[in-house]
C-alpha cells in the first residue's frame, strides 16, 4: 500500500493476521466486538474507552412490542466494518472497545423497577473511563440512561428519531416510550436549549407541545429537504455547541421501507444515507454516550432493520474514535 493512511489502517487491522477469525465464527457480539462476561463493573470499564451494551427491555411501547430483541438482532450482523471511508477512520484499531453484555435487570413486568436497574446501571459505568454506546429496547431507556450520565451536569442531545419522546402520561404512566425526554428535562439532567429533534413527523404532532415549550429544536422530516443535510448538521452542531452531549437514534427515523422492523413505523422518513451523512456530521462534537433503539426484529423479515442499527452503532462508534 503507497498512501500512508492506508498503510496505517491495514497495520491496525491485520496486526493479528495469523489469528484473525472468519467474521460468522464464534458466538456473535455487537460489532464483533470481544465478549467480556459479567464485564459491567468498575473493574472492566476502567479498562475500556468504549462499553458497547444491551438493553433488552421493551415495557415502555404503545405500540407494538418486540424490541426486547434489538441487541440480539444486532448481535447478530456481521462485517460491519472495519474502515469508515468518509471519516478516514478504524476504531477498533484504535480504542479498546468489548461487548460487556446486557443491563441485568430484576423485573420482566415491572416498567419503573426496569428503569431503576438501568439507571443505577449507568450510573456506575458514568464513574469509569468508559463511553456507553447501547442498544435497545425500547426509547423509553434513554430516559434511564440520561439520568445516570446528566447527573453532575445537564447533557445536550441529538435525537434523530420519527416522534419528539416528549409527551405526558399515557394511561397512567409516564415512563412510556413517548416521553422519556420530557420526563429527563423534568429531572434537571437534559438542557432542553442543547436539544434538537431531527426528522419528527407522522399524526401525534399534537403530544410534542413540551418540545416547543421547553425550547427544544425541532426539525420535521420535510424540514430536511428544503433545509439540505449539510444545513441540518450546522444547525444541530450550532444548538449542541461544545458542550457533552448525548446521541440516540432511533431506527423508526427511518422510512419503513427501508427499517420496518420497528414497533411505531412513520411513512415519510430518512434514508439510510441520509442518517448516515447527519452521523458524519458530528464529528468533533463532545459526545458523552449514545444508543440505537426499537429495533423489532419480528417485523422485518430481511434483517436490513437490524443491519442499518449495525451500521449506525458503528458510525457512533467512529465519532467516539474520533473524539479519543
Amino acid at each position: 500500500m503507497f498512501d500512508p493512511h492506508f498503510r496505517d489502517v491495514a497495520r491496525r487491522i491485520f496486526r493479528d493476521s495469523d489469528g484473525r477469525k472468519w467474521p460468522f465464527a464464534d458466538p456473535a457480539t455487537l460489532l464483533d466486538a470481544p465478549f467480556i462476561a459479567n464485564g459491567l463493573n468498575p473493574e472492566t470499564l476502567a479498562t475500556l474507552d468504549v462499553a458497547l451494551i444491551g438493553v433488552p427491555m421493551d415495557l415502555g411501547v404503545t405500540n407494538r412490542n418486540g424490541a426486547r430483541f434489538g441487541p440480539r438482532a444486532v448481535r447478530a450482523i456481521d462485517r460491519i466494518g472495519p474502515y469508515e471511508h468518509i471519516l478516514r477512520v478504524a476504531p477498533m484499531g484504535m480504542l479498546a472497545v468489548a461487548d460487556v453484555g446486557d443491563v441485568p435487570m430484576r423485573s420482566r413486568f415491572d416498567l419503573s423497577e426496569c428503569h431503576a436497574d438501568i439507571e443505577a446501571c449507568y450510573r456506575m459505568v458514568s464513574g469509569t473511563r468508559a463511553i456507553p454506546l447501547s442498544v435497545g429496547g425500547d426509547h423509553s431507556i434513554t430516559g434511564s440512561i440520561l439520568k445516570a450520565l446528566g447527573a453532575e451536569r445537564p447533557v445536550g442531545l441529538i435525537q434523530i428519531d420519527a416522534h419528539c419522546d416528549t409527551a405526558g402520561p399515557y394511561e397512567g404512566s409516564k415512563f412510556h416510550h413517548g416521553g422519556p425526554f420530557r420526563e429527563a428535562v423534568l429531572a434537571g439532567v437534559l438542557d432542553p436549549r442543547r436539544t434538537v429533534q431531527i426528522g419528527i413527523r407522522g399524526g401525534a404532532e399534537y403530544l410534542w407541545e413540551f418540545s416547543f415549550a421547553s425550547g427544544m429544536t425541532v426539525i420535521h422530516a420535510e424540514d430536511i429537504g428544503e433545509m439540505g443535510i449539510p444545513a441540518v448538521i450546522a444547525k444541530a452542531r450550532e444548538v449542541v455547541g461544545g458542550g457533552p452531549t448525548y446521541v440516540t437514534f432511533d431506527v423508526d427515523s427511518l422510512d419503513p421501507a427501508f427499517a420496518p422492523g420497528t414497533g411505531t413505523p412513520e411513512v415519510g422518513g430518512l434514508l439510510p444515507r441520509e442518517a448516515l451523512q447527519l452521523l458524519r456530521g458530528f464529528a468533533g462534537l463532545d459526545i458523552v454516550g449514545a444508543d440505537v433503539v426499537e429495533v423489532a426484529p419480528q417485523y422485518d423479515a430481511t434483517s436490513n432493520t437490524a443491519q442499518v442499527a449495525a451500521q449506525v452503532l458503528f458510525e457512533l462508534l467512529c465519532l467516539i474514535a474520533l473524539k479519543k
